[in-house]
């Protein structure tokens, strides 16, 4: 079914119209604790009705290239044309050549292909030539990086950053595929597995080789649970290594470890201007259901930062003894390691972020703008893709737009700012399966225009300044900052924006607090990391299975309705046989399964 442009347009505008209108104009402001100085929040029927009926959209055929500015909000003077609406393959990160070819890396490599190349060969603005080239072992869905660097196209899956020659004339390479940096781990089934890259001017390669746990655990993910101290995992991971970037055959051995203390990266850019790398680091998750005595829901939901690091050589940001409360503005000390959400303690020695983002937010790329064509203020300035989050339950979803940080002699030099909104196309966001579009990559052209991919539907964005470049200001930004009302930007009101059912009891309770910020409240998981809960024989079929992986966990690969997934499943044996059978029972009964329950017996038999 094909949206007609006007009805869609229409709906969309109206929407974001209303939604401004019934949001405060005064920013909300909350100290640690929640307590409002300044707080207006109207979440009405009418607007759920709305965000029900937009989210409907994501299972028809978008048009962007249809709709006004594809779709985007953007300040006044930017315009959006979409190359394409949808790829075989949603995208993960991409990158632009001279030519105006866009190198895609797909998020997940098919058995014949893991990457994508567009052309425009009419000039219409659309890419009408789309190639799927890049066979190569695959060792999970997570693929990442995709940078055009001296003539290379380098790319990486999970375990290893290749790289292609790219020659004139050619849109697909052609050249040898060369293995740059091999990760030595077999197989890379653990968290954090991302690969971004980055290149300095000196011939070398940057790439993190991320923790391979929230915060040093063992086991990991276990409420209450100690983190190991010394922190063992950091003698190989949590980090950012050093290579040459021309030489093939790379391990990890053969690097130099740059930076330390870094939980998960999966973006980084070189910032030729001050000569730095700059990285976004995803902060660590579950507070409230790791410690509940010293967090609850609104902190949980806010903290810790996503931090914006200047890396130097040697600096080391904490990970996994500290974190960063963007609420507070200091480094305070992890709870697995003592820490209550106020003693600073050792993390007083680490080094900070230049700014802190809200928590879940997934910083997954950035770039940072040194072309010619938008007004100078963006000039070195950093674009950030925010993926949005999975985990802020009981709160709206947030993030799910691109930023722009201004720079200045290395630093911020403002806030952050709203650059691109609308890919969502709802507000709130109940559940991280509603937000239609998720940008998830930027890219800069040869002439200066900025691409974005994004991850649902592998849907391309580009954007280009139309406007006066002398005459571009904070009128033209107005409506944008107006945006920073929407529940998917703004802090959320402690009260007012908690979406927590009151009356839970058993298997209910239990899944609200340990499995539906990963699985979603909707039991349909995220569609790309956490696997759906609804409808699945995992569930629904052999009990001692379900039970098995619910009291001891899983890492790695596994399938779900067709669908790979590469993650972790915590194990659970910290919970009574009676919740743990009330638990499944009710996953069992719920979310359109319809199975028999788990018996405490059952349950018994598999500890």
């Amino acid at each position: 079914m094909t949206i007609e442009p006007e009805s869609e347009n229409e709906m969309a505008t109206n929407f974001f119209r209303l939604k401004l209108m019934t949001s405060s104009h005064s920013m909300v402001t909350l100290d640690r604790r929640g307590n409002r100085s300044a707080s207006k929040i109207l979440l009405s029927s009418l607007l759920v009705s709305l965000s029900l009926a937009l989210s409907a959209s994501a299972e028809q055929e978008i048009r962007l290239d249809l709709e006004e500015n594809a779709g985007l909000f953007l300040p006044e003077g930017f315009e959006a044309e979409a190359l394409v609406n949808r790829l075989d393959g949603q995208v993960r990160h991409i990158a632009v050549n001279d030519n105006g070819d866009v190198y895609v890396k797909l998020r997940e490599a098919h058995e014949d292909y893991g990457n994508a190349v567009l052309r425009d060969t009419d000039g219409d603005g659309r890419s009408d030539d789309i190639k799927y080239f890049g066979k190569y072992p695959i060792y999970g869905r997570y693929g990442t990086a995709m940078r055009i660097h001296k003539g290379y196209l380098y790319f990486s899956s999970q375990k290893t950053v290749y790289r292609q020659k790219l020659r004139a004339g050619e849109m697909v390479p052609e050249s040898e595929l060369e293995e740059i940096v091999i990760d030595p781990n077999e197989p890379p089934a653990r968290e954090h597995v991302g690969k971004p890259i980055a290149f300095d001017n000196e011939g070398h390669i940057f790439v993190p080789f991320g923790a391979p746990s929230n915060a040093c655990q063992d086991p990991k993910r276990t409420p209450g649970q100690p983190g190991v101290d010394p922190c063992h995992q950091l003698d190989t991971y949590g980090g950012v290594w050093r290579f040459d970037a021309e030489t093939p055959g790379q391990s990890q051995e053969d690097g130099i470890l740059f930076s330390t203390g870094i939980r998960s990266l999966v973006g980084m850019d070189w910032n030729p201007l001050d000569g730095h790398l700059y990285t976004v680091m995803h902060g660590r998750d579950d507070l409230l259901r790791m410690f509940p005595n010293h967090f609850d829901g609104w902190e949980s939901a806010l903290l810790p930062a996503e931090e914006f690091l200047r890396v130097t050589e040697d600096s080391n940001f904490g990970w996994p003894y500290c974190y960063y409360d963007q609420l507070q503005g200091k480094k305070v000390l992890a709870p697995e390691y003592g820490g209550d959400g106020q003693v600073v303690g050792r993390c007083s020695e680490y080094d900070l972020p230049i700014r802190g983002f809200p928590g879940h937010w997934a910083p997954n790329d950035i770039v940072f703008y040194d072309g010619e064509q938008f007004p100078e203020r963006y000039r070195n300035g950093a674009f950030i893709a925010f993926h949005g989050s999975t985990n802020r339950a009981p709160y709206p979803q947030s993030g799910y737009i691109i930023g722009f940080v201004p720079f200045e002699d290395g630093q911020p030099s403002g806030p952050t700012e709203v650059f691109a909104d609308g890919f969502a196309r709802i507000d709130p966001i109940l559940v991280a399966g509603d937000a239609v579009f998720r940008p998830m990559s930027i890219a800069i052209g040869p002439d200066g225009s900025l691409y974005i991919g994004e991850t649902e539907h592998g849907a391309i964005w580009r954007i280009r300044f139309t406007g006066d470049k002398a005459a571009f200001g904070e009128i033209q930004l107005a409506a944008m900052e107006a945006r920073k009302q929407l529940s998917h930007i703004r802090t959320p009101d402690p009260i007012g924006d908690n979406l927590a059912p009151t009356n839970l009891t058993g298997g209910a309770l239990t899944y609200d607090t340990y499995c539906s910020n990963c699985h979603q409240s909707d039991g349909e998981g995220d569609g790309a990391r956490f696997p759906p809960v609804a409808q699945t024989d995992w569930v629904t079929g052999d009990k001692a299975r379900l039970i098995e992986l619910t009291l001891h966990g899983m890492e790695g690969a596994m399938e779900v309705n067709g669908k790979s997934y590469n993650n972790v499943m915590p194990q659970h044996s910290f919970l009574t046989d009676q919740e743990v059978a009330e638990l499944l029972t009710y996953l069992r009964a719920n979310f359109g399964n319809r199975a028999s329950g788990v018996s405490e017996e059952e349950v018994r038999r598999q500890r």
